[in-house]
């Protein structure tokens, strides 16, 4: 589902992930592309998008993006 709504090179990252059934880490680009496909999350990514604007919040905080 996340997936289909946020743009490339990351749509791909993440179906590439699931298919391979692996964890991956998310760079600064794939997490603010994540952010901006939920701007308006629909239901049930909502807290997907708190937990990445908590953790990109606390990045620029600590001078990492």
């Amino acid at each position: 589902m996340l997936a289909g709504l946020v743009d490339e090179p990351t749509s791909t990252v993440l179906q590439n992930a699931v298919e391979r059934e692996t964890v991956l880490a998310l760079s600064i680009d794939d997490r603010e592309r994540i952010l901006r496909a939920l701007d308006d999350p629909p239901d049930g990514l909502a807290e997907l998008r708190a937990v990445v604007l908590r953790e990109h919040e606390w990045r620029v905080r600590e001078g990492l993006v």
